[in-house]
């Protein structure tokens, strides 16, 4: 399939049909990779950080939200 190149502000894009985008698992987001002189398009598998707010309020519900190290400053330590 041959597709053109089109301004989109001062970058350049492709339109990617409906049907390509399903049938390739397009999303939202998609990675690119140059390898040589092409241009590989992969759907992201998972997007970083998926559901870590369900999972800090489920921590925060169960009271395993607290600090792992004390972050309270002793001033009067030697050669601080």
């Amino acid at each position: 399939m041959r597709v053109s190149i089109v301004p989109i502000g001062n970058s350049r894009g492709i339109r990617i049909p409906e049907t390509v985008m399903k049938q390739c698992g397009f999303d939202d987001e998609v990675e690119l990779e140059v390898n040589g002189n092409k241009l590989i398009v992969k759907p992201v598998k998972e997007k970083p950080r998926k559901n870590w707010d369900k999972a800090f309020k489920l921590m925060a519900e169960r009271g395993e939200d607290s600090l792992l190290i004390d972050d309270s400053l002793d001033i009067e330590t030697y050669n601080w």
